[in-house]
């Protein structure tokens, strides 16, 4: 009765037909029950009744009834897996919050942490490939069983080390199996799974690590594993550190290979272990995410087991998800939240295969890695989509006509599916063949890049969110489509538009049970990212359609005012002239307190080996410069020279721009072509190739002094 009535029948979503059969012992007592509706209430007050029936029934026929277990030990809410906590937030990591828990549908689903997830998949589907990645030129396979044992290993192992409860454990490296399994055994063992960056300093790595208390950091190579030697004298709460890729270069006290790492735990039992991972709560913290820092140091972002375990659920849903069928590749930094639920988390649920790519896949050895995988689920940054975007059509240029023709905008439509031979060869080619959904996320994407991969057949999803909210919040999908939307809010989450205007533009609020805890140790910042009934403030501004699709339209810390008092959002016009002229990379909106707005630019260039722009111009800018009369192939060519043709051209897509500008505030009266392109190394790009506006206003204060005779 417990098993069937309860856990079958309300722990669904699905309507549950009980039939009952005369009794042979006792005759007459039940008889056939046709098909009945109950709510839940009804059905909490039948079952109450009917333990009651038990033990009438048990006093006069033992022998034909089951043991009634007291009343009192029944728990349907689940809070039994829950720490005791009184509010929404914290800002201590060993201290539970209250879940957002809906009383119906996807928000009500009952709280797991992390292992029963994953243990959940594992009973279901242990046999089939849970990671993969090269090895010796070979792809080389986990399946979820081995998985979870490597997890378990790593985790005895994190315990012999002495990882203390809620104590970060530091992860520094490229995105690998080492990496994957670090994370979930920091947590099984106790700790909090801490990602930090590769492209951070020293003293960047110090502040996270210190911050995160951690016990234990996890490195990939001897150049990451420097870094940490560098600072840890100033991590008091260090207790030692693991190399998971290639040899010691010189054998120090507590520094252990990945293989020497594995072997630590060998004495600590099962049960050792088992003690711990029972004893966590799904309201505590068992990951930090540390943001970029654009605007100040790195903040903490708490998620607890359930933060992470429902979001992983409720998202797959929204966008059908096909369990044990989907396989994804591992790039994007996994110190970045959108990364590590797509690649780890959602697969985990819901038993896809990660192919891990290779370090320098974002210089280029990516393209051959979608080849050679072909997933079906694929999430890019708008730069990873603008640079491919930008490869094919210098594939145009010298591909003619079979190629050219696809980014003409000229080409109706209905011809364009005529050609579905050409759009199967060029998805081919790009590694997306199989692809079902294409997502971008993470930063602001231009239109013309959506329309691009549209006339490929190519629908890129637009995904909204951020580190607080566990990742996405809003999805568009093949069902919820509207470009340059981010479509509609998961099911089981809240938004509301804070202090809209005439416009409907008002700062984007959450609730949900994604939404983060708190920040590790600061009670201000938290404050002000959750207010007193506990939703959560982006900063960001937005407005929704009569349809209810999400379009966010500015970023309130990025509002430029001009001396005039005017507020301008800065993407859209960015991007307006990106579009104008396509052989701009990168461009940046200045002006805030001025009288008049301004523009850094940047011209599209090579990378070199190690993914730093160089002065080489890109085909297609080499292209561009040719149709225009100009030969060069360097982008100090253009610049020194301050090429006449080139230079005018960019004026007359500054003037195209301008004459559509609602007021004259909004126009551009000056810009400046700079002779370097943004990047990560440079550090005007975060880790997502996201523009970091105080970083470049601050490097490029000479310049932009120049535009106000400063």
């Amino acid at each position: 009765v417990l098993s069937c009535l309860i856990w079958k029948s309300l722990n669904s979503h699905m309507p549950t037909v009980f039939f009952f059969r005369s009794s042979a012992q006792l005759p007459g007592i039940f008889c056939h029950i046709g098909c009945i509706s109950l709510t839940l209430d009804q059905t909490l007050d039948i079952f109450k009744a009917f333990l009651k029936s038990l033990l009438i029934m048990q006093s006069l026929c033992p022998q034909c009834c089951l043991d009634p277990p007291e009343e009192e030990s029944i728990s349907i809410t689940g809070e039994v897996c829950l720490a005791p906590a009184e509010q929404y937030w914290t800002t201590e990591s060993e201290k539970g919050v209250k879940l957002r828990m809906a009383e119906s549908g996807p928000g009500s689903e009952p709280p797991l942490t992390i292992y029963q997830m994953f243990q959940g998949t594992v009973d279901k589907f242990g046999d089939l490939p849970a990671l993969r990645w090269k090895k010796d030129g070979n792809w080389t396979t986990l399946t979820y069983r081995e998985y979870q044992q490597q997890c378990r290993i790593a985790a005895k192992g994190f315990l012999k080390l002495g990882l203390e409860r809620f104590h970060g454990v530091g992860i520094l490296g490229f995105n690998s199996p080492e990496w994957f399994i670090a994370d979930i055994a920091c947590i099984m063992a106790g700790g909090l799974a801490t990602g930090i960056y590769t492209t951070n300093s020293p003293e960047a790595c110090q502040y996270v690590a210190h911050s995160s208390k951690a016990n234990v950091v996890v490195v990939e190579n001897n150049k990451q594993l420097v870094k940490i030697l560098q600072v840890k004298d100033q991590l008091p709460y260090l207790k030692a550190i693991v190399q998971y890729k290639g040899e010691l270069e010189k054998k120090l006290p507590n520094v252990y290979t990945w293989a020497e790492f594995m072997k630590l735990g060998e004495g600590v039992s099962d049960a050792q272990l088992d003690e711990v991972v029972n004893s966590q709560k799904a309201n505590e913290c068992c990951s930090l995410i540390y943001t970029s820092g654009t605007t100040g140091n790195p903040k903490g972002v708490m998620l607890s087991h359930d933060n992470i375990t429902w979001i992983a659920n409720a998202a797959s849903l929204a966008v059908n998800v096909k369990v044990a069928e989907e396989s994804v590749v591992s790039y994007l930094p996994l110190s970045h939240v959108a990364a590590q639920v797509n690649d780890m988390w959602i697969s985990l649920k819901f038993a896809c295969t990660t192919y891990f790519a290779q370090p320098d896949a974002l210089k280029g050895s990516l393209a051959q890695t979608l080849r050679e995988v072909r997933p079906t689920s694929f999430l890019g940054v708008p730069r990873v989509w603008e640079k491919m975007q930008e490869a094919m059509k210098a594939i145009g240029m010298f591909h003619k006509p079979s190629f050219f023709y696809l980014h003409d905008p000229s080409v109706p439509w209905g011809f364009m599916l005529a050609n579905n031979l050409v759009f199967k060869r060029v998805r081919a080619a790009l590694g997306l063949d199989r692809c079902r959904n294409c997502f971008t996320g993470a930063a602001p994407i231009t239109k013309d890049t959506l329309e691009y991969f549209m006339s490929l057949n190519i629908q890129l999803y637009e995904l909204y969110g951020m580190s607080e909210s566990t990742g996405p919040h809003s999805i568009s999908c093949a069902n919820n489509y509207q470009i340059m939307s981010c479509g509609k809010v998961i099911p089981g989450c809240r938004t509301k538009l804070d202090k809209p205007d005439a416009d409907g533009n008002g700062e984007v609020c959450f609730w949900g049970r994604h939404v983060f805890m708190g920040y590790l140790d600061m009670p201000e910042k938290t404050e002000e990212a959750l207010d007193s009934e506990g939703w959560l403030h982006s900063g960001d501004l937005g407005k929704h359609d009569k349809n209810g699709f999400l379009y966010i339209t500015g970023r309130i810390k990025e509002l430029i005012i001009t001396g005039g008092g005017e507020n301008i959002p800065p993407v859209p016009i960015e991007d307006a002239l990106k579009e104008e002229v396509p052989i701009i990379s990168n461009a940046m909106l200045v002006g805030d307190k001025k009288k008049f707005l301004s523009m850094l630019l940047t011209l599209k260039c090579q990378a070199d080996e190690n993914g730093e722009p160089t002065d080489e111009l890109s085909l297609l800018v080499v292209e561009y410069c040719r149709q225009h009369g100009v030969i060069a192939s360097k982008v100090s060519e253009i610049v020194n020279n301050k090429e006449p043709a080139i230079y005018k051209a960019i004026q007359e897509g500054v003037d195209k721009v301008n004459a559509k500008a609602i007021s004259n505030a909004q126009r551009v009266q000056k810009w400046t072509l700079l002779s370097r392109d943004f990047s990560i190394s440079g550090g005007e790009l975060g880790p997502t190739m996201k523009l970091k506006r105080p970083v470049v206003t601050k490097m490029y204060k000479e310049e932009i002094d120049k535009f106000y005779g400063a």
